[in-house]
This record gives structure tokens, C-alpha cells and sequence, in this order.
């Protein structure tokens, strides 16, 4: 009896073992005991921020969107180009063209750095950021599952073929957002995370007089406010910066989802999840305009889901000293 007393509790510690690390080890309270006020010091470094630059947390959870979907949530994407660390930047990828930031998050990190030295993530940060960055613009915020640990390669390959871009179309989209473990209603819901923030006219410009080359507007494109942007985007203007909700650009709320149901969602990727007429994505554009306390709810609900992809815990990787290069390797001297 002893004996198989002992074999099942091999099965079953098997099993757990089997379960996933990273389920187990991430929560909520992982930072409780070695860096109790990290949210805090992280909300108050963002708040600074956002008082010279009202776009800083769009673009914070822009890095961290483009993170988990390359390699999981690991902070590769805030590594820079290092010929010594034979790191290729994933911010050298097309979907990257144009990210910014990088300098908050360095602020952000020497201030939880100087609170707690060497114990929390730059991938950790990115996550706690994304929440205090929607909370910070009238959201509601979530319980954050802490515990990532940073990664000491980047991926440029994969930014270049994982990440969507503003021309997809909905079926591109929903596939890339399964290869992730990610659905139709996840991808409804993320994409309101563009109810703030700007875009640079050359990610819709192709909208407004020569759709898909057929000399002539998107016809799910609302002329009036087809005019309003082409008065933002003159010839010329490529890099002229645009609201993506035109109606309450710094606020995060769920007008993005109106504005898709007037036809003035601003990229092709944003208005094909309403206007693509067989698509599972309508019915939850529907939902989301109809109420914003379903929106918030079910963003929070898809940021911790998108913040579960291939986690990095346990010993696996590193906490980086700074966020944008790996730490150094330890000398022979110092071993």
C-alpha cells in the first residue's frame, strides 16, 4: 500500500510539474515582499512622464503588446542593437517602425531600481505600466500576475513575421492573434488599447484617395472624416501624427468602439473588426460600444491573458540592471 501511496504522489507531482511553471509562478503578490510599493513607484514615474507627454502610456503598452507577442513576455523588445551581446533589435523590425519610449521605461526602472535593487523585471515593468497607463487615463485597472523574468536574446526574425500591422485584414489578424493563444474577443478588446495615443499618417494615408489602388477612398471610411484627415495628412506629411479616437484622444474609454460603428476607425486593422460584415469580431464591437464597463472588464480579462505568453520564471533569464542591454556576463575572476 505504501508503494502505491508514494506512486501516485509521483503521478501527481508529475502532473503539476507538467501544468507549467509560469502558471504557477506568477501573481499578484509575487513583488510583495521584495518590492512591496513597486505599482506604486511605477504609477507615480508614469504620472511624471505624462505631464510633458501625453501619449506615454499608449506607447507603454504598445512595447509591452509587442513583446508578448514575440518570444512571450520577456522584455526582448526593449534590448538595442549590440554587436558585443549579438543582439539584433527586434525595434529594427517593420512592426516596430516607429516605437517609443524607451526612455520612460529608463526612468521608470532606475526608480523602481532605487526603491529594489536588482529584483524586478523590465518584462514585470511593462506589464505593471500597461495598467497603471489605463488607470492613469480614467480606466480601470486589473491584478497584474508578476513574476517574469527578462530574456538575454532578442528576435528580430519574429517581430518581422509576428507582429500585425495597420494593413492587416481581419482574417490575417485573427490568425496571428490565435498563434498566440489569443481570440476574437481578445483581439476586439486589445485593439481599444488605440482609444489613445497618435499615428503617423503613412500607416493610413492608403485609405483616403487610393484604396488598394483603386483610385478612389476606403469606402468604410466616413467622409467627413475622411476630409479631416486629409487636412491633418498634406502631401508631404507621412510623419504627421494623428488621434486614434478622435473624440477623446488621452482618455481611455470606449468611444473607439463607437467611432468603429460611425465608419471613423483610423487604421484598415482597426475598422475591418467592424465592417467586415461576417466576421465574429462585429458582434463584439457591438458589445464593447454598448457598454464600458464590459470594455474595461474584458480588456482586463485580455491583458492578463496576453500577459501569460511564454513567461520567462523560476531561474530562466535574468533581471536586467537596464532595460534596454542584457546584464554582463560574470569574469573568469569573478567566478
Amino acid at each position: 500500500m505504501a508503494f502505491y501511496k508514494a506512486l501516485a504522489f509521483i503521478l501527481l507531482a508529475a502532473m503539476l510539474m507538467a501544468a507549467g511553471p509560469a502558471a504557477a509562478q506568477l501573481s499578484p503578490t509575487f513583488y510583495d515582499a521584495t518590492c512591496p510599493d513597486v505599482a506604486t513607484i511605477v504609477s507615480n514615474a508614469l504620472a511624471q512622464a505624462l505631464q510633458t507627454d501625453a501619449r506615454a502610456g499608449a506607447k507603454l503598452i504598445r512595447f509591452h503588446f509587442h513583446d508578448c507577442f514575440v518570444n512571450g513576455c520577456d522584455g526582448s523588445v526593449l534590448l538595442e542593437d549590440s554587436v558585443a551581446d549579438g543582439i539584433d533589435s527586434e525595434q529594427n523590425a517593420p512592426g516596430n517602425q516607429g516605437i517609443q519610449g524607451q526612455d520612460i521605461v529608463a526612468n521608470i526602472k532606475t526608480a523602481v531600481e532605487n526603491a529594489c535593487p536588482g529584483v524586478v523585471s523590465c518584462a514585470d515593468i511593462l506589464a505593471i505600466a500597461s495598467n497603471a497607463s489605463v488607470v492613469l487615463a480614467g480606466g480601470e485597472g486589473w491584478e497584474v500576475p508578476l513574476g517574469r523574468r527578462d530574456s538575454r536574446i532578442a528576435n528580430r526574425s519574429g517581430a518581422e513575421s509576428n507582429l500585425p500591422s495597420p494593413f492587416e485584414g481581419v482574417a490575417n489578424l485573427t490568425a496571428m492573434f490565435a498563434n498566440v493563444g489569443l481570440d476574437s474577443t481578445d483581439l476586439v478588446a486589445l485593439s481599444g488599447a488605440h482609444t489613445f495615443g497618435r499615428s503617423r499618417c503613412r500607416f493610413f494615408s492608403g485609405r483616403l484617395n487610393n484604396f488598394n489602388g483603386t483610385q478612389s477612398p476606403d469606402p468604410t471610411l466616413d467622409p467627413t472624416y475622411r476630409d479631416v484627415l486629409l487636412e491633418a495628412c498634406p502631401q508631404g506629411g507621412d510623419d504627421n501624427r494623428v488621434n486614434l479616437d478622435p473624440t477623446t484622444p488621452d482618455q481611455f474609454d470606449n468611444n473607439y468602439f463607437t467611432n468603429l460603428q460611425a465608419q471613423r476607425g483610423l487604421l484598415t486593422s482597426d475598422q475591418v473588426l467592424f465592417s467586415t460584415a461576417t466576421a465574429a469580431t462585429v458582434d463584439v464591437v457591438n458589445r464593447f460600444a454598448g457598454s464600458q464597463a464590459e470594455f474595461f472588464a474584458g480588456f482586463g480579462a485580455s491583458m492578463v491573458k496576453m500577459g501569460n505568453i511564454g513567461p520567462k520564471t523560476g531561474t530562466d533569464g535574468e533581471i536586467r540592471l537596464t532595460c534596454s542591454t542584457v546584464n554582463p556576463l560574470p569574469s573568469v575572476a569573478d567566478m
